[in-house]
Formats: C-alpha cells, structure tokens, sequence
C-alpha cells in the first residue's frame, strides 16, 4: 500500500519531536512536516497536499476547532485527528461538529493513535461516544427560563430598568442575566438579541 501522508501540529517542542519520531517509525505513513501553530499547518496543507493531520485542541493562534472551520469545505483539505489532554466531554463534541474525523485523548497508548490514524485514513472515523443529537442543538436549550423570559421581554422593547420592574431584581442583576444570555447565544448586544428572537421565532 502507498504510505499515508501526514502533518502533526502541536505547540509543545517535545511533544511534537515524539509524534513526529513515532510516525516516522511506521511505514504505513510518510511525514510530511510539523508545525508548532495551526497557521503553519494550514499553509502547509495549502501547499502540499497530504491525506491525515494529527492536531492538538489548543495549537496557537487559531485553535483545532478554528482551523477545522477553514479547512472544511476544501476538496482536498486532510483528514483531521483532534487529540487533547482535556476530559470534558464538550471537546469530542465540538471536534466532530467542526469536522474533525478522529478525537483522542493524550493519554491514549501510541499503538492505538497508530491504528487510529490508519483507520482514519481509509476514510472511516473513529471518536470516543459522542452524542450526536447534541452537535445541532438549538442553542435557546441552554437558557435558562429567565433568560427566555429577558429575552422576549428583550424583543418586545423593554429598557433595562423595565425589565429589573417586570422580574422583581436590580438593574445589576439584569445586566448580569443578559451577559450570559449573550454569551450562551454568541450575541454581542441587545440589537442582535431581538433580530436572534425574531429569525429564530416559528
């Protein structure tokens, strides 16, 4: 069979030198470069076709999940295996719905990251149990029913001082309830909330 090629992103030195030392070691793959930032190893990837990345969750500047963002609709973007020392169940999760064909913890043994990246590269995908009803999740399921509550209140026009009236709490309060509406929602400010409520109304 012809060798598989790869790319291994991880912002750690020593960490790097190994993953890079132990797929040289298997004749299943060739490596093609490694890259301590996801912006060398995406101009790689512009440059050099190859068929597997091997990506740690947090390489600099713009992060696994970013970089899978970029790379996803290009034709001949490589297979992307995600790993991080993280337990939280969020970032298998957040792998897969950015595109990623593989999640793995650190601590995973080297012969099965090996075997990972082999099954991978035959096109299938491999993940710790994710799921996969949470990956389209309608965003308003975090909120809470105050949160819901502010944010019709919101669409409706109420002013701050209206809404500490309507709900009983201070202004302070208000203003805390609405940052984290924002947040969870990927808002920026009140105008964005009510054009979120109305585009999101059935």
């Amino acid at each position: 069979m012809q060798p598989c090629s790869l790319i291994v992103a991880d912002p750690n030195t020593l960490m790097l030198q190994a993953l890079a030392e132990l797929f040289e070691r298997d004749r299943r793959f060739t490596l093609v470069a490694t890259s301590k930032t996801a912006e060398g190893f995406l101009e790689t990837c512009l440059r050099v076709p190859v068929d597997i990345g091997i990506v740690e969750w947090t390489v600099p500047q713009l992060g696994a999940e970013r970089l899978l963002g970029i790379l996803r609709d290009r034709p001949d973007a490589p297979r992307i295996i995600v790993y991080a020392a993280s337990n939280d169940v969020e970032v298998p999760r957040r792998a897969m719905a950015a595109g990623a064909a593989g999640f793995c913890n650190r601590d995973l043994p080297q012969d099965q990251l090996l075997d990972m990246a082999a099954t991978v590269a035959k096109g299938r995908m491999v993940f710790p149990y994710v799921d996969v009803r949470s990956l389209k999740r309608d965003p308003r399921e975090t909120l809470t029913e105050r949160e819901k509550a502010m944010l019709a209140a919101l669409a409706r026009g109420r002013t701050n001082t209206e809404l500490a009236a309507d709900l009983g709490i201070s202004i302070n309060t208000v203003k805390f309830h609405l940052r984290n509406l924002y947040e969870k929602l990927g808002l920026r400010n009140r105008s964005q909330a009510i054009a979120f409520f109305y585009s999101n109304e059935a």
